[in-house]
């Protein structure tokens, strides 16, 4: 059972999450198949493991395979296996997930983005427990538990027709809904100390001094949509930035990228944008490259200079593009009456990425000093 414990470290004690322990517990001695719904993040993955070693397979092969990262073709041979010559570059045979998981358990996360073809197959196994290798004519014969996990709604696929409705009747034996973690306020505590310590522990501090109340209140405010795996990712930036195991962890960083010099456009590579999406430039005016500086900021109220303007060349872009947004800042400024709030969701801006331009540009005179938000 070392195995075991060594990759469960599911923790919680909200109601929801203990249920579902409960009904882990239920299903695991049975040879049927499982599916493991949740949103990202939730550990459907854990769950899994846990399914697998409470199981009477524990001490056989547990394989995992991510459907996602795999096309079509490449899928089909990670799970079935090929015979020498089925295509370029199969010498000899390979043996495919389901034999190598043979009187234990496969465990495929992902499992909306298989396609029909991959579906029908896994619909034969679950129902006969037979397959045929890539390439070949044989039947191979394989015992093996199947868990399956996605973070989609299978039922509403298999009415749309996205989904095979056998495959999922078959499946769906019994269904493990992972509850969201804004679903386990009282669970989000005792996480964070779990991954604070172990970060601790892995940046070789001597102990770990805890969280200071605003932490606390930040962490239990926010509703981490990207679950237990944002929260490690907080938690354990927050300690190596901390970087003092005898002070508590006080600053909390939800969003690493937030900045006030984030790139605000986007690089409009030929594959992401269709030719007639891009602006039509006139040489004889910059302003289609101006609005493309700022394409991302809703100036709707500001009204754009219409007026054509003759430009010499050569120019300066780079400072040509930041006067623009200096005037604009200073226009939406003079609107909102030096408002900085205001001011920020005029240009769709945080009013810390405002402050930043402010000082990038120093453009905290008295006048807006004055008027804080």
């Amino acid at each position: 059972m070392s195995r075991y414990r060594q990759q469960d470290n599911l923790l919680g004690q909200a109601n929801s999450f203990l249920e579902v322990l409960e009904q882990i517990s239920q299903i695991a001695p049975l040879d049927k198949p499982v599916l493991v719904i949740g949103e990202r993040g939730t550990g459907k993955e854990l769950i899994a493991a846990r399914l697998h070693f409470l199981s009477k397979r524990w001490d056989q092969n547990y394989i995992k395979l991510n459907c996602a990262a795999l096309n079509e073709s490449l899928l089909e041979s990670e799970l079935f296996g090929y015979e020498a010559g089925a295509f370029t570059g199969a010498s000899k045979r390979r043996e495919g997930r389901f034999e190598v998981a043979h009187n234990g358990t496969l465990f495929l996360d992902e499992l909306a983005n298989t396609s029909g073809l991959i579906q029908e197959k896994l619909l034969r196994v679950v129902e006969y427990g037979e397959f045929e290798r890539v390439g070949g004519s044989k039947s191979v014969k394989t015992d093996v538990r199947l868990i399956a996990a996605t973070n989609e709604d299978l039922p509403a696929l298999a009415e749309a027709g996205e989904f095979r409705a056998d495959l999922l009747d078959r499946l769906a034996f019994d269904v493990i809904t992972i509850p969201p973690l804004r679903e386990r306020r009282e669970d989000i505590m005792m996480l964070a100390e779990n991954f604070a310590i172990n970060m601790a522990r892995e940046m070789e501090m001597e102990l770990f001094s805890g969280f200071t109340e605003k932490a606390k209140r930040t962490l239990l405010e926010y509703d981490w949509p990207g679950n237990i795996r944002e929260l490690k990712n907080v938690v354990e930036r927050a300690v190596y930035r901390t970087n003092n195991p005898h002070l508590p962890v006080h600053e909390i960083i939800l969003d690493p990228f937030e900045s006030a010099f984030r790139p605000k456009g986007r690089v409009k590579t030929n594959d992401r944008v269709k030719s007639a999406e891009l602006p039509q430039h006139d040489t004889q005016t910059d302003t289609p490259i101006a609005n493309a500086v700022v394409e991302k900021a809703d100036v709707s109220p500001l009204a754009p200079n219409n007026q054509q303007e003759i430009v010499e060349y050569p120019i300066d872009l780079k400072e040509r593009s930041q006067q623009y947004e200096i005037d604009m800042i200073k226009q939406a400024l003079a609107d909102s009456q030096f408002n900085q709030k205001k001011t920020a969701e005029k240009l769709s801006l945080t009013y810390h990425q405002l402050r930043g331009y402010l000082k990038k540009y120093n453009l905290l005179d008295s006048s807006a000093e004055n008027v804080e938000a």
